[in-house]
Order: structure tokens, then sequence, then C-alpha cells
């Protein structure tokens, strides 16, 4: 695995926002390639079911086991061979691993688009033998009372009822959030945008319906936010930090090692992600698309569990959450690489696609398996704040993109206008006396008698030749 940075700063051209990095090029054993060996042991596994281990009689057993040998020898494949992605610790392969369950992921969501609905439900027992049965889902609104007299035991029962396993994942999933983001308006403009959303859906999904002290207090302010401003301090520290390796062996304490071993953990280098979405019309677009794809990610997360019959608490939710943490961060940061220096990297990158690609066939399958609950009309109200929201927007993209550079651009000739009207005013009356003509093509006065001599040098040549009256007014080197 070849290194960028060798014994000093970075080579080569690096952005006002990436941070050096200095590295003495170590390449132990932890970092070479070992294709060879994988592939022995590889070779060997499967010559050992082929050979020694008898074939069980259950089909079903059987189909299991070739489907999870396929995708482990997959697994293996891309482990070794897939290309790099911008990240580099703690492992590369680390992040190939997970590109390579991206494909087996989205495989597996276009597995389960082409069935009917009956059968893709029913196809989850062959995961999970407790999955295939509708489930009801919890409504977290009813009695919003802070403080409840008429529960003399316990007042505050209905705080204590909301504290459940999911205010510790809001709080971390904000936190790593804002570590793949690196922005503190855009992870705020999100997190209160999903809580828009709950408030229109709600009559979608009974989920969704929340008082409004546990949408405001609890998730935006107390665990989104607390997320949000955690992570935005780790950026902080991550952005000043010395990005300085040295191999292990070279490190002379057992201090320093253990230094070095926890770091190894942390980012090679960092980029300050600058998303700038004013700056362009382009960039104001791709910003809207992250914001949208992001929010449809996250909607999906309650529709594919209402729509796949699987309880909140399954751990096949739980695995795809930390699926989406892990690829999240690469796609992100690939993302910003397209925006950011189009030139270098000229195409999306492999795994920001990927990203795309599974949520727009998570949210195809929901559109398949319960069409009429997302048909499901939105109330009055509902729909009128969300038409005025989205007139506001394009309102300001017209403004901010067409109209106000239009403007702009009609005030800057308007001056120049003025400008050359005053010049040429000066130049005609400069009150000395004598009388100055404008000359239009090189934007100087000439005056008195050499006028004329002046228009016909200039018009019989595109050099005015250093004649003896030119020499006079403007000196040796003529015009």
């Amino acid at each position: 695995y070849p290194r960028l940075q060798r014994n000093g700063p970075a080579l080569g051209l690096r952005r006002s926002t990436e941070s050096e990095v200095y590295d003495d090029g170590t390449n132990t054993f932890f970092w070479r390639a070992h294709t060879l060996t994988v592939l022995f042991i590889l070779t060997c596994a499967l010559g050992y079911v082929t050979l020694l281990e008898e074939t069980p009689q259950d089909t079903a057993y059987n189909t299991k086991r070739g489907i999870v040998a396929s995708i482990l020898v997959f697994l293996c494949f891309g482990v070794t061979q897939a290309k790099d992605g911008p990240f580099s610790r703690p492992h590369p392969a680390y992040w190939r691993f997970w590109l390579c369950v991206s494909v087996v992921y989205e495989l597996f969501l276009i597995f389960i688009l082409f069935q009917t609905v009956q059968d893709g439900r029913q196809f989850m027992k062959y995961i999970d033998p407790h999955l295939g049965v509708p489930l009801p889902e919890r409504d977290y609104g009813g009695n919003c009372l802070i403080y409840d007299p008429g529960n003399e035991s316990d007042p505050f029962h209905n705080i204590w009822d909301k504290l459940d396993g999911f205010v510790p994942a809001h709080f971390f999933g904000w936190y790593l959030k804002t570590l793949m983001i690196r922005d503190w308006w855009m992870c705020m403009i999100i997190s209160v945008m999903f809580e828009f959303l709950e408030y229109s859906l709600e009559h979608q999904l009974p989920n969704f319906s929340e008082c409004w002290w546990d949408h405001w207090i609890m998730d935006v302010i107390l665990c989104n936010g607390l997320g949000i401003y955690c992570g935005m301090k780790t950026l902080s520290w991550l952005s000043l930090k010395t990005y300085k390796w040295q191999g292990l062996w070279n490190i002379p304490t057992y201090k320093g090692k253990m230094k070095r071993i926890v770091f190894q953990f942390t980012p090679y280098s960092w980029v300050k992600f600058e998303w700038k979405p004013a700056s362009s019309l382009r960039r104001w677009l791709a910003v809207c698309g992250i914001i949208f794809v992001f929010l449809l990610a996250e909607l999906n997360t309650f529709y594919l569990k209402f729509v796949l019959w699987m309880p909140p608490e399954h751990y096949l939710v739980l695995l795809r959450l930390v699926f989406f943490v892990n690829v999240g961060g690469v796609a992100m940061r690939e993302i910003y690489d397209f925006m950011d220096d189009p030139k270098f990297h000229k195409k999306l990158g492999q795994q920001a696609w990927l990203v795309a690609a599974i949520t727009a066939t998570e949210f195809l399958i929901v559109v398949k398996y319960d069409p009429y609950t997302l048909t499901l009309s939105l109330p009055f109200y509902i729909t009128q704040c969300w038409i005025l929201g989205i007139i506001l927007v394009l309102t300001w993209t017209a403004w901010r993109f067409f109209i106000r550079d239009i403007t702009l651009r009609y005030k800057e000739i308007r001056r120049q206008k003025q400008e050359h009207r005053y010049e040429k005013d000066k130049c005609l009356s400069n009150g000395d006396g004598h009388s100055s003509i404008l000359d239009e093509q090189n934007g100087i006065c000439v005056e008195g008698s050499q006028n004329q001599h002046h228009r016909n040098e200039v018009g019989s040549s595109s050099k005015c030749a250093a004649c003896l009256p030119c020499k006079t007014s403007f000196g040796d080197k003529g015009l």
C-alpha cells in the first residue's frame, strides 16, 4: 500500500483545507498486500468442505450455507483486490470490506424488490424465524404532560417512559453524523427538517407521533444538539492535530508505541469541509441533494421495518445503522472531493455511488410493499406549510443565482458606461483652453493639431509609428 507522503510534508499540491502530513514511509507486514496468503487459505477451506466434510441432506441448510460461502468468497476477493478509497485508517482493507458489504447489501435489496410482497416478507424468516409476523407500531404520543399531577407515585412518568434505548442512539448517531458532514449548519438543518418530517408523516406511521417536548427538547436540543456539539469539538481537535506518523518499531518507548497503536484508529490526514452552498448554483444543488438523501435514508429506517415487519430492536435494524455509519463517512468524503476538485475527481466515488443506489432501492421497496400507506394524503395545513417552504426555497434560489447575478451585471455595465462618459467629458473640456478628443480605440486623449495626424496614423496601421508628433506628446516609446 503506497504512501502519498514520505519523509516530510505532502508532495505536490495540497488544498488549503487539508492538513500537512509527515510520514517516515515505514512499510511493515501490517501494510503489505497478502493476496496469495488469502487465496491459499480460501482454497484450503473450500478443499476441506469438498473432500473431507459430508454434505448434509437438508436442502434449506445447504442453500443457506452456499449463499453465505458465496458472500464470503466475494468479500475475500474484494478486501484484497478492490480499489482503495480516500480513507486508510485503521487499514485500507477495512474500508474495502465495507465497500464489498455495500455491494452485497444492494444485491440483497434488489432481490427483495423483485419478490411479491408476501414472498418478500416471508423470505425474512430464512434470516430469522421470528420475522414475517405483523408487528404493532408503538405510539410515542398520548399523554404529553411533563408533570402529571394525577399520578401521585411518579408525576414525571411520561418523561421516564420516553427514556428508552433510542435516546443514546440519537446522541451517538448525531455525533457520528457530525463527523461525516463536518458542518454545523447542515447538521442542524437535517436535524430540524427530520422533526418536521415526523410531524408531517405521523398520520402514516404512528411511530412518528411524539409529544412536542419529545420532538424539540429531547431530540433536537438534548440528544441531537449535544451530539452535534460533541462532534464539532472532535472536529476542532482533529483539525488542529499534528499528523506525524512513524513505524511502530521506530518508536523507542513503550508509551510511545501504545500511543501509536491508539492513533492508528484516528485519521491519517484531515480535510476540513467547506461546503459553501451559496457560492454557486452547482454547489447549492449538491448540498440540497445531500440533505435530501440524508433525510430519505433516515425515513427508510422507519418505513423499511414497517413494511418488512421487523421490530425496532431487531439486530438487523442495528446492523443497518452500523453499516451506514461505516460507509457514510467515506461517501461524504468522496462527494466533497467530487464537488471541491472536479478536475482531479472526474467521477463520483464508488462508495458514494453505492450509498445513493442503496437509498433509492430501499425507497422503491417501501413504495412497492406498501403503496397505500405512502399515498395517504397529507393534512391540508401540512400541505400548505410544505408548499410555502418549497416556494421560499425556489424564490431564494432564483434571486441568489439568477436575479442577483443579472442585477450585479447590469450595475457593473452601467458603472463602466458612466466612467467612460466621465472620461470623455473630461477629454472634451480639460480646462486649459485646448480642445481634446478621446481616442475610442486606445482610451487616451489626443490634443490640439496632433488629433488629425494621430487618427490617420492609427487608422492606417495597427501600430502607431514613433513619429515626431507622437514622440513630442507621448515620449520616445510612442503609443
